[in-house]
């Protein structure tokens, strides 16, 4: 059963509004004191009090509501806890790792972009945001009934490619790598960079040089051509690697090499049609959007040279013939923010059928406590650093814990910790907000942090293992649920009751901080009611009752970090 929508189809019977109406407004009140569910009762007339009193005298309630109040304009409904605590551990009990998946829901097929690396540097803090917030997205997007497929895009051309290449060809002399090869290429472009600096006669020597490095590549100039695949792919085999440790995988990667001369069949579709015109001083072909609030758009110059946003018309005409997505999703900085604006404006102006099902989903910087990073300048903390320096400072504090340990397992403990460090920090803060990353606060097992989430899961199995060892005791159903009395359980109860609802809206939303607070809110209770109320007593009623609690906060731990893609240990 499910308590909101059963709520809503009682509501439905005595109001003018629609289930879907209803789904959008029924809510669970920040203070449990309010009840389980808040209905506000503006929609209904002018007062919404009285309105809110005339619906509590028609309602005829569930058996499993024990009261509805009026609270100023709200309704508000109270479950009974026994029933409470019945529907829910009787579905995570039978659902297990499915828990939270929505009953009804349409799934789409989504096409979901993320990380677009460039191959002259190292995945770096910036990407990381981005590598999280995508991967999270796409397993709660496909967890809800979606059909999700993760790609990406690689940015494989270019002056910046050809300034790391550059800098290879006159101080490299033939070298091969010695390091990680994306890490290996990107010195290269820091010391394009360094040498830049030196004088504006050498700057404008290495910039004239690196241009024409780009037009021999365009050439398709043979020994251009053939340093460009060979540093290319040093740098791809790095990314595999890095995506690997982070846990990341994409269906398909896209190269801009292939089709950034593409796109220009569609901007003449639309000259021919009126949609664009040409500007007369340059000749450039150009997109008017001023209409829509937004500035004009060049889709070719002058030259008949095509631009970024040329290239991403074609590719999303691309996806849309490869997939027939009913959503294509781009995870990309907020930076890019009028980028898409204009793309998904002028697609819909080509009357494109996927136009209007095409989604930014933007997000903040990253930034240092010691300020904004810069590649050229050789200040970017790289993604593969950050993991290794979070993962050393995990391994002092299982060292503490574990002075025994093997090194291996030391090793593979911390890696678990560093990701969870790492990701729950990206994904806990709002992506419309600018973050600085911390590495020390984000390995606390205290407070807002994927560790502290993780030492919770790790303490529910260790409750576990010990009942079973000690007691020869495991979580078994059905149990006695009127056994749930104190205040403790009765807030966990309420938390694991809002797990399927959490997912829905931060799917809904797109916004995985919605999921990470909720998981941190269990966290807490749990704690709250560990600390509290003895889960193995000589009253057997309840200590079968709190086991299979504690197994319940164990497995809904599991599903949300799991969405999260950060690991759940059985040990720290």
């Amino acid at each position: 059963m499910n308590f909101k929508e059963e709520i809503i189809e009682v509501l439905a019977k005595e109001t003018t509004l629609s289930e879907e109406e209803l789904a959008n407004v029924l809510s669970i009140p920040p203070d449990p004191k309010l009840g389980h569910y808040a209905f506000p009762c503006f929609k209904l007339g002018k007062n919404a009090k009285e309105e809110a009193e005339k619906l509590k005298e028609k309602l005829k309630l569930p058996e499993f509501v024990a009261k509805v109040e009026v609270a100023g304009p709200y309704l508000n409904f109270f479950i009974k806890p026994q029933s409470m605590a019945k529907e829910t551990l009787t579905s995570i009990y039978q659902q297990a790792k499915h828990y939270g998946q929505p009953t009804k829901y349409k799934g789409k097929r989504i096409v979901i972009e993320y990380c677009g690396p460039n191959t002259n540097k190292p995945l770096h803090l910036g990407h990381i945001r981005n590598m999280a917030l995508g991967n999270s997205v796409c397993r709660i997007l496909s967890f809800i009934g979606n059909e999700v497929h993760p790609v990406n895009i690689i940015n494989d051309r270019g002056i910046h490619i050809c300034q790391s290449m550059l800098a290879y060809q006159k101080w490299g002399r033939g070298k091969e790598p010695d390091k990680k090869g994306d890490h290996f290429v990107g010195d290269f472009y820091v010391l394009f960079a360094k040498h830049a600096k030196e004088s504006e006669k050498q700057a404008e020597i290495l910039k004239n040089e690196a241009q024409e490095l780009l037009l021999k590549w365009e050439r398709n100039d043979k020994d251009t051509r053939a340093l460009w695949k060979k540093m290319n792919s040093w740098v791809l085999v790095g990314f595999a690697e890095t995506y690997q440790r982070f846990g990341i995988s994409f269906e398909k990667e896209y190269s801009e090499s292939d089709y950034y001369m593409h796109g220009k069949e569609l901007v003449y579709e639309g000259l021919k049609k009126g949609i664009f015109h040409k500007d007369p001083k340059n000749g450039a072909i150009v997109a008017p959007l001023q209409q829509f609030k937004l500035p004009d758009k060049v889709l070719l110059r002058g030259d008949d040279t095509s631009i970024y946003i040329t290239q991403d018309m074609y590719l999303a005409a691309m996806r849309y013939r490869e997939f027939k997505f009913q959503q294509m999703m781009y995870v990309v900085a907020s930076e890019q923010r009028l980028h898409f604006q204009q793309l998904f404006k002028i697609l819909e102006l080509l009357g494109k059928e996927y136009a209007k099902e095409m989604y930014h989903l933007s997000y903040g910087l990253v930034n240092l406590p010691t300020g904004r990073m810069k590649s050229r300048e050789g200040t970017v903390v790289d993604a593969d650093d950050i993991m290794d320096e979070v993962a050393e400072m995990a391994k002092v504090e299982i060292k503490k814990r574990h002075p025994h340990l093997a090194q291996h397992e030391v090793t593979e403990r911390a890696d678990q910790i560093a990701l969870a460090a790492i990701k729950f920090f990206m994904l806990k803060t709002d992506t419309d907000k600018d973050i600085v990353y911390n590495p020390e606060e984000s390995l606390s097992f205290e407070g807002e942090t994927g560790p502290y989430l993780q030492y919770t899961y790790v303490r529910t199995c260790s409750l576990l293992r010990k009942a079973k060892k000690e007691h020869h005791l495991q979580p078994t159903y059905p149990i006695n649920f009127e056994a749930f009395t104190a205040e403790e359980e009765l807030a966990i109860l309420r938390k694991l009751s809002a797990f399927p609802e959490t997912i829905l809206k931060t799917a809904e939303m797109k916004k995985p901080h919605i999921l990470a607070a909720y998981l941190i809110a269990l966290a807490q209770a749990f704690n709250e009611f560990y600390h509290q109320c003895p889960v193995l007593s000589d009253d057997k009623n309840q200590t079968k009752a709190r086991l299979l609690l504690v197994d319940c906060v164990r497995q809904v731990l599991e599903n949300g970090l799991n969405l999260l893609g950060i690991p759940a240990p059985q040990e720290m």
